[in-house]
């Protein structure tokens, strides 16, 4: 039909906060594309038929944010090897034989924010990850295939820890650490995937770990002040010191990419943001 609008949305509780409408808008703006993006509060227990329901009002497809990443898995027809990986979906494609798709772009959104914007290399790097819930298990897999020289996973409770490392052992070595277990080592590029910055707090992580020239990188993000983990970096001499706001971004591109089949420019929309 011409001149139709095709309908996508983020979904989520709470979800009104959400910058995903304002990132998709410029997006299709700028690609040209004839699209609507909203953001929908989902109840808590109600995720699944909320979803049949926006299908069977003609969503072309959505985005999922917490706490309902593993609900969307759950929910999919097909899910993509990254998403399958993650055992999580952040997007999710209803597709023309009414069947839920479902992908992952998390991690890619990550490694693109390091390697594309930032500048970072990731390839024979020693690289520590703090945490190891969701959020964690989302970027694994996309970390690992830039080869870093090695991985560790630092977390209070270590048995969490071994368990995303024996789910990941097919795509390279993982080490554990607790908190509390840290040695003499020390690494190149730091990555908070921890919810601590919620309580303006960090993980328990010792100024040691800190190698010479270390990058530190929050997958959090905050738009006016820095996050806890940034100041924390900061204070201890990091000049290399990132939020997560490009990794929102570059998350979105994927899915955008996904659904539309066309990559959208990512920089001038990260920088839109930031500026308030």
């Amino acid at each position: 039909m011409p001149g139709q609008v095709d309908r996508y949305a983020v979904v989520g509780n709470p979800v009104a906060h959400s910058l995903s409408p304002r990132i998709h808008a410029s997006f299709a703006t700028q690609t040209g594309q004839n699209l609507s993006y909203e953001a929908i509060e989902i109840p808590i227990d109600a995720f699944e038929r909320n979803i049949h329901n926006l299908q069977q009002q003609g969503y072309a497809g959505v985005n999922v944010t917490v706490p309902f990443k593993r609900e969307a898995w759950e929910l999919c027809d097909r899910l993509s090897v990254r998403a399958e990986d993650a055992g999580a979906v952040n997007t999710l494609s209803f597709t023309a034989d009414a069947k839920i798709a479902g992908d992952n772009t998390d991690g890619v959104g990550l490694t693109r924010d390091l390697t594309n914007n930032l500048q970072v290399s990731i390839e024979q790097k020693k690289v520590l990850v703090l945490g190891a819930g969701g959020a964690v298990r989302g970027v694994l897999g996309p970390i690992l295939e830039l080869s870093p020289h090695s991985l560790t996973i630092a977390n209070r409770t270590i048995g969490k820890a071994q368990a995303l490392a024996r789910d990941f052992g097919k795509h390279g070595d993982i080490q554990v650490v607790a908190y509390d277990a840290f040695e003499c080592d020390t690494y190149d590029l730091i990555i908070n995937g921890t919810a601590a910055g919620l309580s303006n707090e960090v993980p328990p992580i010792p100024d040691t770990v800190l190698g010479d020239d270390a990058v530190c990188y929050d997958m959090m993000y905050n738009i006016n002040t820095a996050t806890a983990f940034v100041d924390w970096a900061s204070s201890r001499g990091v000049t290399q010191a990132f939020d997560g706001l490009g990794m929102l971004v570059e998350q979105a591109a994927a899915a955008f990419s996904i659904w539309r089949n066309v990559n959208p420019e990512t920089q001038a929309v990260i920088e839109s943001l930031r500026s308030g």
